[in-house]
């Protein structure tokens, strides 16, 4: 008949470790039914890595391990089994041996005999051999991970250091806090023949200068090269601003004069007026308190620009952006074409100190004239050039010219390949200037004189 399970004699419960009572059928802290203890797990001994088992030290007066036997840490002996017998009235084939997972390998050690009746021998092994298959391959090719591209809304960025989060509307990354690269931090173009950069340098954080580059058609056919560079005053307010808005407007002026047949001279002056007019609207806050003149800081920039003909070469300026010309015929001399509007060049012109002293002094670079709403007056300067040998114009900021001021420096850096290759002499340019220290912003543009005609120069 059936019987109720017998109480263990346990001192503890298995399940919570309370202490138990003599008689108990269930454990009075957890409930555990006492009489469905497991039984305790078979002890596996631990093979090292020579193929045998460590044998714990017997206390004295133990029995002895029978031999080919090993002993368990526990102390109990282990039968390993080393060769199987075959079994009476068999046909003599070897018993099969069953082992762990984990010890099977050990089993079968080089020189072992697969074939029935072959014996396995382990305790002359020096290591455990791990067979593979012959048709298993060395290594599993995993295919490279795709890379995980989230889809973002129009008009949101990815942050280009960490790859996961947006930038916000000042510039940096919302989860890393980069800094993200400007559009305007390196800007390069090339229209054939003609090029121009402009980078941020090595010291200031952003790019305040701007240029515009176009070509444009005469009213008898022959072709005419623009190139608009601008400087923005850094301790005007929207600097950066100020110098896009004069170039692009000088640009699109020049566009529209020079194919309505306005002799280019006067085409540059009246863009000098357009981009300053740019400029000034920039200083208009809507809705700004009475207090707060909009000609307070007003935003500001200089102004360089020439226009290039088959047979004129034309220069406009407002401020210390500069043009120089240098021959192909480097026997002959260079030029400056500008005359800077700076506290230093009006020394000069009265007289009262060298050029040397002048330029010397840490009131040189302090402009008198440029564009914007708080200028003293407006005085666009022009002039036309005729070269009676063909050469190389060179429009750029004074983050360039400081470190090549005079037209015989200009000139040495200049590569004698500019008009094959503008662009590769206006990143020597800029390269020059980086060299030399990068201070401020960079900008040239290198056109050839004279114009050559549609289709010629470099792609």
């Amino acid at each position: 008949m059936s019987q109720m399970p017998q109480p263990t004699a346990l001192s503890r419960c298995p399940h919570c470790e309370e202490p138990l009572e003599t008689g108990d059928r269930f454990c009075g802290a957890c409930g555990y039914d006492l009489s469905a203890v497991p039984p305790r797990p078979t002890d596996t001994p631990t093979l090292t890595m020579n193929g045998t088992v460590p044998h714990a030290p017997s206390p004295e007066g133990a029995q002895a391990a029978p031999e080919g036997a090993h002993v368990s840490p526990g102390g109990a002996p282990v039968t390993w089994p080393t060769a199987p017998q075959p079994t009476p009235g068999t046909s003599g084939h070897a018993a099969a041996v069953h082992l762990p997972p984990d010890l099977a390998g050990a089993a079968e050690q080089p020189g072992g005999s697969h074939e029935p009746g072959g014996s396995h021998e382990s305790h002359g092994s020096k290591g455990v051999r791990f067979d593979r298959s012959p048709a298993e391959p060395d290594e599993y090719p995993l295919p490279p991970p795709v890379p995980h591209t989230p889809t973002l809304p129009a008009g949101v960025k990815l942050c280009v250091a960490c790859r996961t989060g947006t930038v916000d509307g000042d510039g940096y990354c919302e989860h890393c806090g980069h800094a993200q690269p400007r559009e305007r931090d390196h800007v390069e173009q090339e229209l054939g023949p003609f090029a121009a950069v402009s980078d941020r340098g090595l010291r200031h954080h952003r790019n305040e200068d701007a240029f515009a580059v176009s070509a444009a058609a005469l009213p008898d056919g022959s072709p005419a090269l623009v190139a608009v560079v601008c400087d923005g005053v850094s301790s005007a307010t929207r600097p950066a601003d100020a110098s896009l808005a004069a170039a692009v407007a000088a640009n699109d002026s020049l566009q529209g004069a020079l194919g309505q047949g306005t002799h280019p001279q006067q085409a540059l002056h009246d863009a000098i007026v357009t981009a300053a007019h740019a400029v000034n609207a920039l200083a208009v806050v809507p809705d700004a308190p009475q207090e707060h003149t909009p000609h307070q800081n007003a935003p500001a920039c200089t102004f360089v620009g020439a226009v290039v003909t088959p047979a004129l070469l034309v220069v406009g300026w407002v401020g210390d952006s500069r043009a120089y010309w240098v021959p192909l015929d480097r026997a002959a001399p260079p030029a400056r074409l500008t005359e800077d509007d700076s506290w230093a060049a009006q020394m000069v012109a009265a007289g009262l100190m060298s050029e040397a002293e002048a330029y010397a002094d840490e009131r040189a670079h302090a402009i008198t004239g440029w564009l914007g709403a708080d200028a003293y007056e407006l005085e666009p300067h022009t002039a036309s050039f005729k070269p009676d040998r063909p050469g190389v114009v060179v429009v750029c900021t004074d983050g360039l010219w400081n470190y090549a001021e005079s037209a015989e420096e200009m000139a040495q850096i200049l590569p004698a390949d500019a008009v094959e290759r503008p662009l590769h002499a206006a990143r020597v340019l800029l390269g020059h200037a980086l060299d030399g220290g990068g201070h401020d912003n960079v900008t040239v543009a290198v056109l050839p004189f004279p114009a050559p005609a549609p289709g010629a120069g470099s792609a």
